[in-house]
């Protein structure tokens, strides 16, 4: 059972969530293509240059699995309210970072804010929003939050360009104030199921395992995959691993209750998502540096010219909460396999209009895809544990975009049209890969869980199917 408070509480969960949403889709999208300015200003290299951007996924993608619970069980707008307090505290310390260190380590800090923000933001709504009405209420919370996705990029470049890339850390701070604002005025909700105390080492286990399987997603190319640190990464995400599984087994309250991994649609839909933002994380990183490297645009022109496809993902929030959950599945498949056409026709590319246009063809398949995975995935779990299950799906497709950091690879320099090529026929690979995942192994079509744990009329205790 989840306790909400106001009658209106739905409404500003929806201008909460989306208030984030914007927040952080806006830095990720206006920083693309400020990275250049960043090179310069702070003398990092391509190498350094991704810490920038990695540096962020491993901290949101090490966090999130508990951030969620802990929105269950003390208050999602609290958590909401601290992530967001943590997110806009670190973009000032961006802005005014003297040194590459120094970024780097606030925009960790901005990861963690950003892993406590986002799975309670969209607990939060899932639980505050009327049954009937929540996937286009959550469709419709991302396409605001993606308006970002459309003037992001533009923004970066100009403010770049015009000012400096200080000044997108910046704009952060007022977003950030402002979805504070939002959340402040939103019903509480929590999971009063289970006693408010913390699974300490179910907590530390997942985070531990989860910080080394992100970094040897995001390091292991420049490591090696056999080399000693690889080795020793994947060792430790194994060992942790391991631990979390059994004690979560023993605990009378887990961090993670280990039927959602039976779930087959929950799980195959995650798996499916993250490789759709891996693909995306590949898009955002090569594509405004591609623009601005072999097509030789300023990075003015970069934002204008990346309106385009960042429109398109930003319309496909409302696109995908306007699709049955029960043909999610079926949907994100087919979203996969039009990203792949996509991204290949891009990478074979021989002028900038068919470059762009095969992009934004792309922007709108991911975008779908991406929209789906989170309204999906909290259809066919119970409200009650819905910052679990939404923590867990943002801790595994954040640290799969470490992985799609890493297939841009010498890409980033965006000096060779061939490392471009190579790195969109990767992220391409991706999407063949979810696709198939959800055809083979996902029901063509899925039943949703009502409040209660209930599934087309019958009970079930951890949504699974029946």
């Amino acid at each position: 059972m989840t306790v909400t408070s106001g009658g209106s509480a739905w409404r500003w969960a929806l201008a909460a969530v989306a208030a984030t949403v914007f927040c952080i889709q806006l830095d990720a999208f206006a920083l693309n293509l400020a990275l250049p300015g960043i090179g310069r200003d702070l003398g990092a290299a391509g190498g350094g240059l991704r810490w920038v951007v990695s540096g962020y996924l491993l901290a949101a993608g090490s966090l999130m699995a508990g951030a969620g619970r802990l929105g269950d069980l003390y208050g999602r707008r609290r958590l909401l309210m601290t992530g967001l307090a943590v997110f806009g505290g670190a973009s000032l310390v961006c802005a005014l970072a003297p040194s590459l260190p120094v970024l780097v380590a606030a925009r960790v800090a901005q990861g963690a804010g950003g892993a406590v923000a986002m799975p309670v933001g969209l607990a939060l709504l899932t639980n505050a929003c009327p049954p009937g009405s929540r996937a286009r209420v959550m469709g419709r919370a991302l396409g605001i939050g993606g308006v970002a996705t459309a003037c992001g990029p533009y923004v970066g470049g100009v403010l770049a360009e015009a000012v400096s890339w200080r000044a997108v850390f910046w704009l952060n701070v007022p977003v950030a104030l402002a979805a504070g604002v939002c959340a402040a005025r939103a019903g509480e909700s929590r999971d009063t199921t289970a006693p408010p105390s913390v699974d300490v080492a179910g907590l530390v286990t997942a985070t531990g395992a989860l910080a080394a399987l992100a970094a040897l997603a995001d390091r292991g190319p420049l490591w090696g995959w056999a080399s000693g640190s690889s080795v020793a990464a994947s060792a430790l995400a194994v060992a942790l691993g391991v631990v979390f599984v059994r004690h979560e087994r023993a605990a009378a309250n887990p961090l993670v209750d280990l039927a959602l991994f039976g779930n087959r649609p929950f799980v195959a839909l995650t798996a499916a998502g993250a490789a759709a933002n891996a693909a995306a994380v590949v898009v955002l990183f090569v594509v405004p540096l591609a623009l601005q490297g072999p097509w030789g645009l300023s990075a003015m022109g970069a934002g204008a010219a990346f309106l385009a496809p960042a429109a398109a993902m930003a319309l496909a929030g409302p696109v995908a909460g306007r699709i049955s959950p029960a043909d999610a599945v079926r949907a994100m498949a087919a979203a996969l396999g039009l990203g792949a056409v996509s991204l290949g026709t891009a990478a074979m590319a021989t002028n900038p209009p068919v470059f762009l246009l095969a992009i934004t063809g792309c922007g709108a398949a991911l975008g779908v895809a991406g929209a789906l995975t989170l309204i999906a995935t909290q259809a066919v779990v119970r409200p009650e544990r819905a910052g679990e299950a939404s923590g867990v799906t943002k801790a595994v497709i954040t640290t799969a975009a470490g992985l799609g950091v890493a297939l841009s690879g010498d890409a980033a320099e965006a000096e060779s049209g061939a490392a471009v090529g190579a790195a969109l026929m990767a992220a391409g690979g991706c999407c063949l890969a979810g696709a198939a995942l959800l055809v083979i192994t996902a029901p063509s079509r899925i039943r949703p869980v009502r409040p209660g744990g209930s599934r087309g009329g019958r009970s079930t205790a951890d949504g699974r199917p029946d």
